[in-house]
């Protein structure tokens, strides 16, 4: 059975400034700011969380089919899921739009400037869920605002079980919209930070949302996770990795793990424990689709 992936594919362009950024932006400066950064080093990787959490999936032996938007430039992305057997039957080209891409410079105290084009990723609702015999569940993660929004409702009215994963696309949403997302899915997952987020804009605990759904799993980086079932949470340790080289992607490879996992009907904290694992092995490797199990 297959599992469908609602979320963004992109390119991560990856630069390495050999500074410190606050010994070149002066705060007495910030209104005619103008700088410039030499990065020796620069990485292209393939990702966005539609991506990553189907590379996961597909390592485990799963069925992953992401359901996304690329543009002009996509062919190259598309032909790689191509490669690695993952169908992209589901993904739409866009001619008039670039694919979404994350520019990230890092300095020497690993701070960071960002940009991020969401480009195609922004017409992704153009993609309609409709029921199919061969796919046993979903997930919802960040994605353009109305995707995200309308996915929800086409996995409900397709009778199609689906983890709500808001990640950074939550700040879009107010407790309302929040509130109808945690109601329609079957599952949830937050890392720390954005469970913090969700339960003052919902207005609800963690324990409250737990009892709405299937059950609730908060990330917590190295120290593991917390799996909330009805009410009650049981804290599920990390592995400590062979080395932390990179965290991007590590939460995303997480959730394919959960996904394979809910597929063969475990239980949650059988599903984390197996998150925590792979989880350890993506942060182990640069980029967030280039690790392996073997």
């Amino acid at each position: 059975m297959a599992a469908i992936i609602c979320g963004s594919l992109a390119f991560d362009t990856i630069m390495n400034f050999e500074g410190r950024f606050a010994e070149q932006i002066l705060p007495d400066q910030i209104h005619i700011l103008n700088v410039s950064f030499l990065v020796p080093s620069l990485r292209r990787d393939f990702g966005g969380c539609a991506g990553n959490i189907a590379y996961a999936l597909k390592l485990l032996g799963g069925t992953p089919l992401p359901m996304a938007a690329v543009g002009t430039d996509g062919a190259g992305y598309l032909q790689r899921l191509r490669d690695l057997g993952i169908s992209t039957e589901l993904v739409l080209t866009l001619d008039d739009l670039h694919t979404a891409q994350c520019m990230i410079t890092t300095d020497t105290d690993n701070n960071q400037i960002t940009a991020f084009h969401p480009g195609a990723m922004m017409q992704a609702h153009r993609n309609r869920i409709e029921a199919r015999p061969d796919v046993a569940l979903g997930i919802v993660s960040p994605d353009g605002r109305d995707a995200m929004l309308q996915h929800a409702e086409q996995f409900v009215a397709a009778g199609i079980p689906f983890v709500f994963d808001p990640g950074q696309g939550l700040p879009m949403f107010d407790g309302e919209a929040l509130r109808r997302f945690v109601e329609q899915a079957d599952w949830v997952t937050v890392n720390d930070y954005e469970g913090r987020m969700l339960t003052e804009r919902t207005g609800w605990s963690l324990a409250d949302i737990s009892r709405k759904v299937r059950g609730l799993v908060v990330t917590l980086a190295g120290e593991g996770c917390d799996v909330w079932v009805d009410g009650a949470a049981v804290r599920v340790a990390g592995v400590p990795a062979e080395a932390v080289v990179d965290p991007t992607g590590c939460g995303d490879a997480w959730r394919g793990a959960l996904l394979h996992g809910l597929e063969q009907g475990w239980d949650l904290v059988r599903c984390a424990e197996l998150g925590n694992r792979i989880g350890s092995r993506k942060i182990a490797q640069r980029g967030p689709q280039n690790y392996t199990l073997d």
